[in-house]
């Protein structure tokens, strides 16, 4: 029997857009006390908002961050690699932490940034992934 014309599409390939949103942080947060009360409030919102994004099937991956000040730039130039501590941009805001999720359309990402950024009490941005 031919299975010609009758191939099944990869679940892989028919997927909804993915967006990032990025957690900012407007002041340097390398003192910060992970155990300090309001710390462990915003914890528990955004466990409870990550929760719920797996319960409507629109989380992929979640991370915080270390502060800007722990990371390290690589760059190439001329086949040269140079590296050099500290942030790529010297700016007063910082990425703090990031949700890749998978939503419908824009607005739909919208609302899920808006629960975030009562969550975390942060401004968060929202972008489109290509693919």
């Amino acid at each position: 029997m031919s299975t010609a014309g009758c191939e099944i599409p990869n679940e892989k390939t028919v997927t909804m857009p993915q967006y990032l949103l990025s957690v900012w942080s407007d002041e340097p947060y390398d003192d910060i006390e992970p155990t300090a009360p309001e710390i462990a409030d915003e914890m528990a919102r955004t466990d409870e908002l990550t929760a719920e994004m797996e319960r409507a099937g629109a989380w992929v991956f979640l991370a915080g961050l270390k502060p800007a000040s722990s990371a390290t730039v690589v760059r190439a130039a001329g086949g040269d690699i140079s590296m050099t501590d500290g942030p790529y941009a010297e700016t007063k805001e910082q990425m703090a932490g990031f949700w890749v999720i998978e939503a419908p359309d824009l607005d739909a990402a919208l609302a899920w940034a808006a629960k975030a950024t009562i969550a975390c009490e942060r401004p968060i941005e929202v972008r489109p992934t290509y693919g």
